[in-house]
């Protein structure tokens, strides 16, 4: 048997605004929610690396937006896997462009190139099973067709697309008669019992050129948008962020729209080893392992006399407590509770637009930002002051920066901190400050192997993130918040 080099590639832009107050604009789920120890996108990037006897992956290609680029090399470090390629792109413009960018960059690398596509935010729990469906999809590429992977279904869901095959569903690829939209509940109630659907799970297999080829026939505007974007790409830090002008210009299109359900050579692998899209709590509560009541509950979280109920506390702060619940999912963070009937799991998506319409920052913003060289928080704010924890990663720095509006008093707690004011360089350790007066050219760093954490209390007219004035940046953002 020959061992095929396969290419993951790995989509992660997405908000996951069904899992709010977890999952937001900031720190969306993949990089949010755990499973097993890993993140999800960290679960995603295991189960498509190494192989076995037919196949053997390659470091992945990612395609991020530029908030979260940092993230994504520092959770694949952690996971002991080589980043490899990271595109960035300009702005979301939903699966199509992102695919063909990285079927692009790949072509342009090896005209012969493999790709499994699949989104970062899902959860599949044995992954030698699926490494061995996609060996078994390997068969439909040599043909020349583009390979689809379809979960077998177990429930009449309605918020899953179908695919409808056109023979019977065994283990080898089955040609694919048409995609099915979100069926109403009647419909896919008949779809399961009909036993010829899959559930779309949105990952994709295919020969670069073949995929490409598809783009030319169906979408070629988009496609030479794509290219002139990629040709406009610069290098940044490792990343390659692609050209704005072109890209911004793209239609906001899937790839299933865009290619797959015009195109007439899709096979389709059918699985049925356990996958969730975790698109809901519901999911969410389905994947914990509900116990005799039904009941799923986090660390810090107690259910008396619960039934059909998910009970999570995001917070060790937060002790969440239910009495006499039935179908209800209650999630507890730091600055926001969501209570919702279980039946509306969906809907949850509703309550961000909601907060979003009257200017709440937990619509999109988690109390926790996240930034390359660690993170902040924000504990106590006042009219005139504002006090945050600041934990900065080993070796990391911020950048050398002034403010307009703020003066800043430094307390290390943890660790040791090498400060710049002006043109004085000292080393701070635990228990001791340093004052940063308003307009200070200052900077901090961690030189030590350990976390640095200081509390910073700040004294203005104004915190915003977008009063900062950098002068140099290892992590080259630019101005403003996060540049």
């Amino acid at each position: 048997m020959v061992l095929q080099t396969i290419t993951p590639v790995l989509l992660c832009g997405g908000a996951g605004t069904r899992l709010w107050p977890l999952s937001r604009k900031s720190y969306p789920k993949q990089f949010a929610l755990e499973t097993g120890g890993r993140t999800l996108f960290q679960a995603s990037a295991g189960r498509l690396s190494g192989g076995n006897e037919a196949i053997a992956f390659t470091a992945p290609l990612t395609v991020t937006g530029s908030d979260f680029r940092f993230i994504v090399t520092e959770q694949l470090a952690a996971a002991g896997i080589d980043p490899g390629p990271i595109l960035i792109e300009p702005a979301p413009r939903n699966t199509a462009p992102a695919i063909l960018a990285a079927a692009l960059h790949l072509h342009d690398q090896d005209p012969e190139a493999i790709a499994l596509v699949a989104p970062s935010d899902h959860a599949i729990p044995d992954e030698a099973a699926f490494q061995a469906a996609v060996a078994r999809g390997l068969p439909a590429l040599r043909e020349g067709r583009l390979v689809t992977f379809g979960i077998t279904p177990d429930r009449p869901e309605t918020g899953y697309g179908y695919l409808e095959l056109a023979a019977p569903a065994g283990e080898d690829p089955v040609a694919l008669r048409r995609f099915v939209e979100k069926p109403d509940a009647a419909r896919a109630a008949a779809m399961l019992a009909e036993g010829n659907y899959l559930w779309n799970a949105g990952i994709f297999l295919f020969r670069v050129a073949d995929l490409l080829a598809a783009a030319r026939a169906f979408v070629p505007d988009m496609l030479a948008r794509v290219r002139e974007a990629l040709d406009e790409g610069r290098s940044d830090l490792g990343f390659l962020r692609l050209g704005e002008s072109a890209w911004n210009g793209l239609e906001d299109l899937s790839i299933d729209y865009a290619v797959m359900e015009k195109a007439d050579n899709l096979s389709v692998v059918p699985f049925s080893d356990g996958w969730s899209d975790l698109g809901g709590w519901d999911a969410v509560w389905r994947e914990g392992d509900p116990d005799a009541a039904g009941v799923v509950t986090s660390d810090h979280a107690t259910a008396i006399d619960c039934e059909n109920s998910l009970l999570r506390s995001e917070s060790g702060a937060v002790e969440l407590v239910g009495i006499g619940l039935k179908n209800v999912i209650a999630v507890a963070m730091q600055d926001a509770v969501l209570v919702a009937d279980a039946s509306r799991a969906q809907d949850v998506k509703k309550a961000v637009a909601a907060l979003k319409a009257k200017g709440a920052r937990q619509a999109e913003t988690l109390p926790r930002d996240y930034r390359p060289w660690g993170w902040y928080e924000s504990l106590v704010i006042g009219s005139r002051f504002q006090v945050k924890r600041i934990h900065v990663h080993p070796g990391a720095a911020l950048s050398l920066q002034s403010h307009h509006h703020r003066s800043e008093h430094w307390i290390v707690v943890e660790g040791t901190a090498r400060v710049t004011v002006d043109d004085t360089v000292t080393l701070v350790t635990e228990n001791q400050s340093v004052y940063i007066p308003l307009g200070a050219v200052h900077r901090m760093e961690n030189p030590g192997k350990l976390p640095m954490v200081l509390i910073e209390v700040q004294t203005g007219s104004y915190f915003g993130e977008d009063d900062i004035i950098r002068y140099e940046d290892v992590y080259a953002r630019g101005q403003g918040a996060k540049g």
